[in-house]
């Protein structure tokens, strides 16, 4: 007889699960692997909302496995840590992000790269290595190996924090790589969403002058006076972008739609990069003379090793890099995905599981 979600492993747990297509989310009960030697159990606490995981609730990129519980922003306190775990202890404040796993011997992993990992194991949605499919944090508890836990600083707030675990280190381990962490130099970001607002404090934290480059001009003044940004491109308005022709060291695009690239291309200095987060479900159409003609480049960059998230954690916990988030109850999913299809959110949504399951 197949066992079931609840009956696979020998911790129960609870959480929100969609169930089909519709990416209705409802209340799911499961169960979660015993300690290993190696692993770290935490009370969830916080889990940010990402815009994957509405894309992935809804199968929109072709591999989800229901029944699906997202959640890759997790925080939480350590309740149970196994026998060779040197790191945590009970008490300890934790978080996990993108990845749970990976192979830990390929060129990738020996240099601290398992986003980069052929065999990445991600936090819900995959494999694990005992054969049995992972559920994120829309739950109570989680269980990961110590070597995927990232240690939470202690001035660093939960809640306002949990987004850095993906937003976060999506936008600062492009800025590392690419050399666009240095005082002085003109980035831009295109979007001003999740991912991009993060994109503005971290650049402004390095020193750099920051332009945003949106479709929408309500968005100047938050940009500008709430953000921090230095300058606010219509990307639509001719006028602006030509004024503004050659004058970027670097863009990160965040924008998961489809969008030209032309006119982010025109804004480069030459031999500068256009480095794309967002993950827009069709084709780009990458033009290749202003490529040529400036030695410019397209680039991409995907999350970050579990030493850079470290990094990066510590890093906005001393500089104050706090994302703008909205606490909701974790029976408030089905709307906050409505609403984050909208982007109607400023600017990230992040559930508050202890405090939503306190009665249950």
């Amino acid at each position: 007889m197949a066992k079931t979600p609840e009956t696979e492993h020998p911790v129960k747990a609870f959480g929100w699960a969609a169930r089909d297509t519709s990416g209705t989310f409802s209340p799911f009960n499961f169960s979660r692997r015993a300690t290993g030697e190696r692993d770290v159990q935490f009370k969830v606490l916080y889990c940010g909302i990402c815009h994957s995981d509405l894309h992935m609730s809804k199968n929109e990129w072709g591999i989800t496995q229901y029944p699906i519980v997202p959640g890759h922003e997790i925080v939480g306190v350590v309740t149970e840590v196994g026998s060779k775990v040197e790191k945590y202890k009970i008490g300890d404040k934790v978080g996990v992000g993108c990845l749970v796993g990976s192979c830990g011997q390929c060129d990738q992993c020996s240099i601290d790269l398992e986003n980069y990992c052929p065999k990445q194991i991600w936090s819900f949605n995959s494999t694990y290595h005992d054969g049995t499919i992972l559920y994120g944090g829309f739950s109570d508890i989680m269980v990961a190996d110590e070597s995927f836990i990232i240690r939470w600083p202690e001035n660093l707030p939960q809640n306002v924090g949990a987004p850095l675990l993906c937003a976060g280190i999506t936008m600062y381990s492009p800025l590392r790589y690419f050399g666009l962490d240095k005082p002085g130099l003109n980035v831009g970001i295109v979007g001003l969403g999740g991912l991009g607002h993060v994109g503005v404090k971290f650049a402004k934290a390095f020193g750099a002058k920051v332009t945003i480059i949106s479709t929408s001009s309500s968005k100047k003044k938050e940009a500008i006076e709430h953000l921090g940004a230095d300058e606010f491109l219509v990307s639509s308005d001719p006028e602006q972008m030509q004024a503004a022709a050659s004058t970027l060291d670097g863009i990160i695009d965040t924008v998961s739609a489809v969008h030209p690239l032309g006119p982010l291309l025109s804004l480069l200095k030459p031999h500068s990069k256009l480095i794309i987060v967002g993950n827009p479900g069709k084709p780009l159409e990458v033009p290749i003379f202003p490529i040529l003609s400036g030695r410019k480049a397209v680039v991409g960059s995907a999350i970050g090793g579990q030493k850079e998230v470290q990094e990066m954690i510590d890093f906005a916990a001393k500089h104050n890099v706090f994302p703008d988030v909205e606490m909701i109850p974790l029976d408030y999913v089905n709307t906050a995905m409505e609403r984050l299809l909208k982007s109607d959110v400023k600017y990230r949504f992040v559930i508050d599981v202890a405090k939503s399951l306190q009665s249950k």
